[in-house]
């Protein structure tokens, strides 16, 4: 039917899918990068492990079937190559029912992955994507005109990220009512970037404007996501401006990025790119496209009854899926500001006792803060797992229990897969004696710390994390 589709918004849905394309090719290659030191069969969650406790229907998984390591990388690349050849528009040179089954399998083996990724893929960008990637499914591709519905559902999936995201501030610290909550974010959030130390030292009534700026952008704009036009336009280029400056501000993995090509999908690109000469014509959809269009449609309406009681609770949940196949969810971060920041440092020594004079060894990371003369690196889009789940770890040892312990062991090992997590290795040439974790206190240097020492970070010790732990018998 020629009225399900809205030709407007081909180059929308353009810049959609390859944006889509491109952040599915990053989480399979964070993936295939590092499942073996995670969640392999030796990993320091195994996978083998986990499937023994959590049957198919609390978590779809073609992992349920068979698993090796083996078999996680073919699934891992597989999925890197599938998202390459999209982003090439190779999706868009075949039929439509051909484009559909390119992208359900790139849905079908992500969510595989998400559903045995434990707590190194409990985030909710990882929900978002498989949410974001089953709409993707019904979207069509050049021989059809994006359908409306489906544009639609796109843009709830924009409101309830944006939205509920707002909701969790103003319910949450204080400090985002009263417009403080920046004075600290830049510099305890998860994982600074390089313009972070910037960012921190603004003006403080500059902070205060982000934080207004932020406001506007997720309790204000995603209403005008379903205004008409230019209106719904205006309000997606609202909160792309402010993604965007999240994007240089820090690093969150793709979840600002994947907001970007949410928002250009309600932009009506027609008009800013309009073309003298006549548009080539847009087939019509088949009639069994619309009518899985309306099914799925039907299934978000009735699915999203509980992320629409969740946005309404006072007991508002942050970044919960209510159904296995991680669809229709609630999203939103940091309804609570940490005003410190503790980073969990560990470090080994190759003596063969512990005394008051043995050299103990920092362990670098790739991503999070450790030596205060490092620049915090960019490393978003990619995610860094590991890094992350150091810092939860900071904020309480319970975070730590499934993996912190396992970890340390490995370390102890100089086992290739886990060391590849890291920056480096203090121990290339045999493993450490003992392996300890201390708690510091980190900030921002400033201005004039920076210019005599050059240094990013100070740091200050508070406690012993974790005591010396060894594989030697005691």
């Amino acid at each position: 039917m020629e009225w399900f589709g809205a030709p407007d918004y081909l180059l929308g849905r353009l810049i959609f899918q390859r944006g889509l394309a491109a952040i599915y090719l990053i989480a399979f290659l964070s993936a295939a990068n590092q499942f073996r030191a995670l969640i392999g069969e030796n990993g320091l969650t195994p996978v083998p492990a986990h499937l023994r406790q959590v049957p198919f229907r609390a978590a779809p998984s073609i992992f349920h079937l068979y698993y090796s390591d083996r078999f996680f990388a073919a699934v891992a690349w597989s999925g890197v190559a599938l998202s390459a050849a999209v982003l090439a528009g190779l999706a868009d040179l075949v039929p439509l029912w051909a484009s559909m089954v390119w992208w359900t399998v790139l849905w079908a083996l992500y969510l595989s992955i998400v559903n045995v990724g434990q707590v190194w893929y409990s985030f909710g960008w990882e929900s978002l994507l498989c949410e974001a990637g089953f709409y993707a499914i019904f979207l069509g591709n050049a021989h059809t005109a994006p359908p409306v519905l489906v544009l639609v559902l796109l843009r709830w999936l924009l409101f309830r990220l944006e939205f509920g995201a707002g909701l969790i501030k103003v319910r949450g610290d204080p400090c985002w009512r009263d417009l403080t909550c920046l004075y600290y974010h830049h510099e305890t959030q998860p994982m600074p970037g390089p313009l972070s130390w910037y960012f921190h030292h603004l003006p403080r009534p500059l902070h205060r404007i982000e934080v207004a700026g932020n406001h506007v952008a997720q309790l204000v704009a995603p209403f005008g996501l379903f205004a008409p036009q230019p209106y719904a336009s205006v309000a997606a280029a609202f909160m792309i401006a402010t993604q965007l400056w999240l994007i240089i501000s820090g690093n969150f993995s793709w979840l600002n990025w994947l907001t970007v090509v949410l928002a250009a999908s309600v932009v009506d690109w027609s008009v800013l790119f309009a073309s003298p000469a006549p548009a080539r014509p847009v087939l019509v959809a088949p009639l069994w496209h619309d009518a899985l269009v309306v099914a799925v449609t039907t299934l978000v309406v009735v699915l999203s009854y509980w992320p629409v009681r969740n946005l309404l609770s006072r007991h508002q949940l942050m970044n919960a899926s209510f159904n296995a196949f991680h669809l229709v969810g609630t999203y939103g971060a940091f309804g609570t500001i940490n005003k410190t920041r503790d980073e969990i440092v560990i470090e080994g020594t190759d003596e063969p006792d512990i005394t008051s004079d043995a050299q103990w060894k920092e362990y670098p990371f790739k991503g999070k803060p450790g030596d205060p003369a490092r620049c915090p690196p960019q490393v978003a889009p990619y995610h860094l797992r590991l890094d992350w789940l150091m810092w939860f770890a900071a904020l309480s040892p319970l975070y730590a229990q499934p993996w912190l312990l396992p970890l340390v062991v490995k370390l102890l090992q100089n086992d290739p897969a886990t060391l590849r997590l890291l920056a480096g290795n203090p121990f290339p040439d045999s493993p450490p004696t003992f392996v300890r974790a201390r708690l510091y206190r980190y900030r921002f240097t400033t201005w004039r710390e920076r210019r005599a020492t050059g240094a990013w970070w100070k740091r200050n010790l508070i406690e012993e994390y974790l005591p010396p732990v060894s594989l030697k018998p005691s």
